[in-house]
């Protein structure tokens, strides 16, 4: 039987609407929400949040407008400490929805910080959907917004998950090029790589150049100096920069080089071999 999740009715919030897709994403993806500050709806209910009152995981009850609570969560941060507390999402999961949107929820619901206003945020997106809103469809609105949320928060687990995954593929590849001599780090695919190389201490890392896949090619890219630089270790040749097709080919000697940016950053290449290959016709592999 799926959930039973209980909020207040009238114009929704943030929190409300936040705390309703985390249990979607990670408890139960049918549990079903009443909108009602109704007494004995809401102790017909499985989890409730935002409204009633109490805050107790134990019942699965998180209200936080109670002087008894003396904590900086809203529903939403509630919810997300107590679905981490049954063991439901990875601390790693949870430590980045934190980070990137439900502290901030938090923090704009409980008054501890404006909503950023010069930029869109979560928390104004959902007050202009409130907006939309009329006082037939309330509900309606809700739903759509709970969506939203939904796809907001499977999308920073998701890439939370492949930062884990890039990162040690990304330390292996760092691994390799040090064992074979190499100053190229090899991918078989692209990969989020700039973070987790310079957390693996890339700035002194002996390499200069990072080679993988793109779209239809094999690119050659160089490595900054440091996460966040425009300034390269090493650029690529400078007799190449700005070329492209049989004008780079020919300067290069390699029949699949394709294109060269004038600021020597990136090189495209037809294929895998041919992108080695000029890099061995470089010396630099």
């Amino acid at each position: 039987m799926a959930l039973r999740l209980a909020t207040h009715n009238g114009p929704f919030h943030a929190d409300d609407v936040l705390a309703a897709a985390l249990v979607r994403v990670f408890l139960d993806a049918e549990a079903t929400v009443v909108r009602t500050r109704k007494s004995e709806l809401l102790e017909e209910a499985d989890v409730v949040f935002d409204v009633g009152g109490v805050f107790d995981p134990a019942l699965g009850r998180f209200d936080h407008h109670q002087r008894e609570y003396q904590g900086n969560r809203s529903s939403a941060g509630m919810v997300l400490d107590w679905i981490e507390s049954r063991g439901e999402v990875d601390a790693s999961v949870a430590a980045s929805l934190r980070t990137h949107l439900v502290d901030y929820v938090d923090a704009v619901d409980t008054g501890a910080r404006a909503s950023a206003g010069d930029v869109p945020c979560f928390s104004s997106m959902v007050g202009v959907l409130v907006e939309r809103a009329e006082d037939s469809d309330f509900d309606k609105w809700y739903e759509r917004s709970v969506g939203m949320a939904v796809d907001i928060v499977e999308a920073i687990s998701m890439g939370c998950l492949r930062s884990e995954r890039d990162a040690l593929a990304v330390r292996t590849a760092m691994e390799d090029s040090v064992a074979a001599d190499r100053r190229v780090l090899f991918f078989e695919e692209y990969l989020k790589w700039k973070p987790a190389y310079f957390e693996a201490e890339g700035a002194e890392h002996p390499t200069d150049y990072v080679l993988f896949p793109g779209r239809g090619d094999w690119r050659v890219v160089t490595i900054p100096v440091a996460v966040d630089s425009k300034d390269d270790k090493r650029k690529l040749p400078e007799e190449w920069a700005g070329l492209e097709g049989e004008a780079l080919a020919s300067v290069v000697g390699v029949t699949g080089a394709r294109f060269c940016h004038k600021n020597r950053f990136i090189a495209a290449f037809a294929d895998r071999d041919s992108a080695l290959e000029a890099l061995r016709a470089w010396d630099r592999l």
